[in-house]
């Protein structure tokens, strides 16, 4: 494996100024940088981390703690993250919370023993994480103190209901299946801000029993957005079991932008959270604590997106007249 002590050996001069001109320290000329790094790239010459890690007191790792790792919505945003952290010379290291509390500060401690220059957190839902000794990024919902990056749920649910209410839909179900989640929570309330004035709504939490969609229709339902595409998913799919067809009966919205949505039938139309700009966020907030940097980045909220796809549709026309007639 080629070596400083190589490179200098090849251009004629000393493993100090390879090393100054390779890691920008010391008084060397753009000249001598420019040779050293043109020649260490030929050679493929990668810094050792465990050297780097003695000279600088960081090993170069960002730990990351998930809640639960088996959630479908988390694989693209641990992409997103590893991308970005290695813009900027970092590697992840991944933890797993096991979705439980001691599962999570028990990540976090692992983390800790493994010399992490810090760690970016996904909460596990209702908890407050130990505050570790290394700088940490709270990825959370904004009303949560000690968030760093934040996707903007309600914003999410008001894009879902003006959706709903431009395809002319007048009587809308708002579907959750958690309601201890911040999380659906935040959805939910944004998509009822919306929707108040403009259309008759009712909110359900499946819980252990999931709502009859054929009577909701009965009674002038013609739209259900829910606060993730898994649970939009199960809509499709009881409506067609109901002998509803989704969109001419029952239009549905989900949340998150599963890869599953595009593989259904019909695919499923969603609200889609800017993983790349979070991502993108938490890592520079991380490491501006991480370099102790004197201007950093300040807390943020990153808003969402509507894609619409075919399992939303025009309000039938049968749902307009039921309501004229309606007592």
């Amino acid at each position: 494996m080629p070596s400083q002590k190589q490179i200098a050996r090849e251009l004629g001069v000393s493993v100090a100024t390879v090393s100054n001109a390779l890691t920008g320290k010391g008084r060397v000329s753009r000249d001598v940088v420019d040779l050293v790094t043109a020649r260490a790239a030929q050679l493929g010459y990668t810094p050792s981390a465990a050297g780097r890690a003695l000279k600088t007191g960081r090993s170069g790792i960002l730990g990351l703690v998930m809640p639960d790792i088996t959630h479908p919505v988390f694989p693209d945003f641990a992409q997103g993250l590893e991308i970005e952290a290695d813009a900027r010379g970092y590697g992840i290291l991944i933890a797993n919370g096991r979705g439980t509390e001691a599962g999570q500060d028990n990540a976090i401690k692992q983390l800790i023993k493994r010399g992490v220059d810090g760690i970016i957190m996904i909460p596990r839902r209702g908890t407050r994480p130990q505050v570790p000794p290394v700088p940490m990024a709270t990825i959370s919902i904004a009303s949560d103190p000690r968030f760093a990056v934040a996707a903007n749920h309600r914003q999410g649910g008001r894009l879902a209901a003006q959706a709903i209410l431009q395809l002319g839909h007048r009587s809308v179900l708002l579907l959750g299946d958690d309601s201890q989640s911040p999380v659906q929570i935040d959805r939910i309330e944004g998509m009822a801000e919306a929707l108040e004035g403009q259309a008759e709504f009712q909110v359900q939490w499946t819980g252990d029993c999931f709502p009859d969609l054929a009577d909701l229709h009965a009674t002038g339902v013609t739209a259900v957005l829910t606060v993730s595409d898994l649970l939009a998913l199960r809509v499709v799919t009881e409506a067609s079991q109901s002998g509803l067809r989704c969109p001419d009966d029952l239009s549905v919205i989900g949340f998150d932008n599963l890869p599953l949505s595009t593989a259904v039938r019909p695919t499923l139309s969603t609200i889609v959270p800017d993983t790349a700009e979070l991502a993108k966020r938490a890592i520079a907030y991380l490491d501006a604590a991480i370099r102790d940097d004197q201007d950093p980045p300040a807390p943020s909220v990153v808003d969402m997106t509507l894609r619409l796809r075919d399992s939303t549709g025009p309000a039938p026309q049968t749902a307009t007249q039921h309501r004229r007639t309606s007592p």
